[in-house]
């Protein structure tokens, strides 16, 4: 019954680390650019406590139809959704956000635990592919990071190339030259018992 009047979600610890890693606070805005069905972006609901603006971002919109229904139960009423149907959606927020969350899609190698399936499915064209995604996703979206905000690239991934290699090339690139490096943090199953996962703190610069 608690879960059904919206007292907790469920999520694994490292998911919620994610959230945490973002630094934010009462009275922002903030933009979560690949929310999903929201676990995270309800995360970042509670530690907002209504107050300021939270827009969730996805091309999926069944996902996103998931996520105004679990707000409701959970009486987060200071969110905005947006499908992305076409560009426009993101560049009319551009140099708008204190925060943004760019939790990217990924190979998802993190989570074998509990899909130990995927080890064999995977492909090395998928790989590639997801990279790339990644790589477009980032230059993109942190555009919409004002400045002085911040934003958080995060993956469910353990593998460098999705992510301590994708943020010291966007770091490198002419959308990332005003971002600096706060911190990082990898997560390995095998040490911690959470799913594995990569986050990392960027600033940009006033």
């Amino acid at each position: 019954q608690a879960f059904k009047n919206g007292m907790f979600e469920v999520q694994d610890a490292s998911s919620q680390l994610v959230s945490d890693f973002l630094d934010i606070e009462p009275g922002q805005r903030v933009v979560d650019t690949c929310a999903g069905a929201g676990g995270k972006s309800l995360h970042l609901a509670a530690l907002m406590e209504n107050k300021g603006q939270l827009i969730f971002m996805d091309i999926y919109g069944s996902k996103l139809k998931e996520l105004k229904r679990r707000a409701r139960r959970n009486g987060a009423h200071n969110i905005e959704v947006r499908e992305i149907d076409s560009t426009k959606v993101y560049k009319k927020l551009y140099g708008s956000a204190d925060r943004v969350l760019i939790d990217a899609p990924c190979t998802g190698l993190g989570v074998l635990r509990r899909n130990p399936d995927s080890k064999w499915k995977m492909q090395p064209e998928f790989l590639d592919k997801i990279v790339k995604t990644q790589h477009e996703i980032i230059r993109n979206y942190s555009k919409i990071v004002k400045p002085g905000g911040k934003m958080v690239y995060a993956t469910c991934s353990i593998l460098p190339q999705e992510n301590s290699h994708q943020v010291q090339s966007f770091l490198k690139s002419e959308e990332g030259k005003d971002f600096t490096l706060v911190k990082d943090k990898k997560i390995y199953a095998s040490k911690s018992g959470y799913d594995g996962f990569y986050m990392a703190l960027l600033e940009k610069s006033i």
